[in-house]
Formats: structure tokens, sequence, C-alpha cells
């Protein structure tokens, strides 16, 4: 189905969601038609905030807002969907539109498949009323269905539309930067720096790009661990592992939008102040692993928001040079360090992906920790 078509049956006036690789066409849609943050179309830091803000929306003018999401961002609305919209709580009705990575039957990636097992049965727990959408469901189907929902929405119920890939379509959109660094040569710097100290990789091609390089060098995945889910909470888990490994250094491989959708975990390490932390956030203000749609990052002030959180050493750097300079000062620092690194929108490809479980990473990551806690002990 053209997305056109879609946003015409739905009849919603404001969008708000984080990108999905499945609703892309959506995306691209709604940032043709009403930009990126705007009064009708918002690219929200987490699933979660989408939720407040189409609350706000409906507060404000009593209309009914449409909320995009991947079904992993599921967990994130719970809380305010049982706690805010529900007809026992203030009775707030939302179009939730969810693209449903990790569809039993389909092939997809580790971190999609549970996921995509519960997805309907969390809009089942929540009592949110679904049509699946494929590429067989006729214009009529739609538009008959929520002839159906528009009961439940008129009594302050929540209803969604679960999105299979490939069925929506609309004319791809190229998205830009002005920066000149890949994140794939900032990695293999970071990679070459850091030697035999451990790296936590946030989720989507930086890890991706991280396991394609060790496997080039032949150095092996026991330093590495690839966040391939639960987007945003990579920083969270380095602290984890730097507090136990106080004699190690840990990298933290961030991106913009991950950092920015749970940014509250860099006041809580900022507040720690761990000394063998090197937090790097990779900043292309792209969500590009899921299309390329712009981030929150173009007016954002990383370095401040780091340096307000407590982080000691704090650098933003554009060019390879830099780069090099600040890699090695961090790593030879006894201090809590951020380095914001800006690079353009570019992926290989050819890029692969693991060739290793998830579950084999982590034996593979604990492994390595314990050997090295024995050493340094």
């Amino acid at each position: 189905m053209e997305a056109k078509t879609f946003l015409k049956i739905i009849g919603s006036e404001f969008y708000t969601g984080v990108p999905d690789s499945l609703l892309s066409p959506l995306c691209d849609c709604l940032a043709d038609k009403y930009g990126i943050n705007s009064k009708n179309h918002i690219v929200a830091a987490n699933e979660g905030n989408t939720v407040a803000i189409g609350a706000g929306y409906h507060l404000a003018t009593g209309k009914i807002p449409a909320v995009y999401l991947q079904n992993s961002g599921e967990g994130n609305i719970v809380n305010p969907v049982a706690s805010l919209l529900s007809e026992k709580v203030y009775g707030i009705p939302m179009i939730f539109i969810i693209g449903w990575r990790g569809e039993p039957g389909v092939h997809d990636e580790p971190q999609h498949i549970f996921q995509g097992e519960i997805t309907l049965k969390l809009l089942d727990v929540l009592d949110i009323s679904y049509i699946v959408l494929d590429r067989e469901t006729s214009e009529e189907e739609l538009k008959s269905k929520f002839g159906e929902f528009e009961n439940k929405l008129n009594m302050g119920k929540s209803v969604a539309i679960v999105v299979k890939k490939g069925a929506l379509a609309y004319n791809k959109k190229i998205y830009k930067n002005e920066n000149i660094l890949t994140r794939e040569e900032v990695i293999r710097r970071i990679v070459s720096v850091a030697k035999d100290d451990f790296i936590i990789a946030t989720t989507g091609k930086a890890g991706r790009e991280l396991f394609e390089i060790r496997e080039e060098t032949k150095e092996g995945h026991g330093r590495d661990f690839l966040t391939v889910g639960s987007m945003g909470h990579c920083s969270s888990i380095a602290l984890g592992v730097a507090l136990q490994k106080p004699d190690k250094k840990i990298w933290c491989i961030d991106g913009d939008g991950a950092a920015i959708m749970h940014i509250g975990a860099m006041a809580v390490i900022g507040n720690i102040s761990p000394d063998n932390l090197i937090h790097i956030l990779i900043n292309n203000k792209a969500h590009e692993s899921v299309g390329g749609i712009p981030t929150a990052a173009n007016t954002l002030d990383f370095l401040q928001i780091a340096q307000n959180c407590g982080y000691k050493y704090v650098k933003s750097v554009n060019d390879m040079e830099e780069l090099e300079i600040c890699l090695k000062e961090a790593k030879n620092k006894d201090e809590l360090s951020f380095i914001e690194v800006k690079t353009r929108i570019f992926s290989r490809k050819d890029l692969g992906r693991p060739t290793v479980s998830a579950r084999e990473n982590k034996v593979m990551f604990g492994s390595s920790s314990v050997e090295v806690g024995k050493k340094s002990s």
C-alpha cells in the first residue's frame, strides 16, 4: 500500500515516533509532507516519549494522534499506555503504527525473535485492538477496520496497525550531512588505540562494523560486546562493566540516536564518574540503521551535556588527526572521558552481520573478562 494512501485512511493530523526500517516508507512520506520536527510531525527520543507527546496533542486539540514505532519499542510504551492512556485513567485514544520485526516464520536478527513472538500478545495484554497490514491488505479492508476502530477510539481506547515487511511503499529519501569521516574508519582507529581493552558497541551498524574489523584482523571477539538490542542502553552496560573491572579501560562506542533515547544514563555515569570509562559518541545526526531520518542531534551540544553531567575529559572532533590525538589522550588519562566524533551518513553496501550468536558473544566476552580479571589480581 502506498504510504500516502495509508495516511489518508488513518486520517490523523499529527504523527510522532521513533523510526523503523519496516516503516521507512511512512517516515519518508511524513518527512516530505510535514518535515522532520514540526507542528504535525515529531521524531521523538524514545517510544515512551512519543506516547506522552501524543497525549499532549490530544489534550490540546481533542483529536487523535498517531504514534509509529518498531515493535522492539513496545516495552517502552507499556508504562504510559497503562498509567496514562488507559480508559481507567485518562482515557486518551491513540493510533499505534508498529513495525513487526521478528515476525514468526520470517528470518530476522536474534534481538527481534522473542519480541516478534510476543508483539501481538503485548497488544492483547494492553487491551489494544489491532489489524495486521501486509502486502495483500486492500484499502477497503483497512478502511473497514478503521470503521470498527472508531467506536473504540471514541471510548478513549487505543488501536494499532501492525505492519509487516513490505506492506508500505514510498520513494526512498536520501539523507546527508556535511561531515567527512565514516563511522567504520573511526571504529578502526578506536580498535587500533584500544588494543587489549574492552569495547562495548551500540545497536545497529556500529556493532556490525566492529565485528567485521575483528574478522579482518583475525583478533577474535573476546574483548567486544555487541549490544544488538536494547537501543540506548550501551553506555549503561559499559558503566556496569567498568565498575567491576577498574584495572581495565572500557570503551563505549555509542550513537547519537541511541544516546538521545536514554540520555539520562549520561547523568548517572557522570555522577559515578568511573575513571576507566571512555564514552565515544559517533554522531551522524541520523537514525542510519533504519533509513537515515534525522535525530535531534542537529541542535544538541553533546559537549556541554557531557560537561554538565560530570565527564572530566570532553572533546569533539571531525577529522582523523584530531581523533587520533584525542583517543590516545583519553586512553592515557585516568578520568571519565567523552569524545564526540562527527561522521557522515554512510555504510558499505556489503556490510555483513555477526556470524556468532548473541549467546556466543556473551560467553566469549565473559570468558575474556574472567581471564583478564585473574591477570589483574
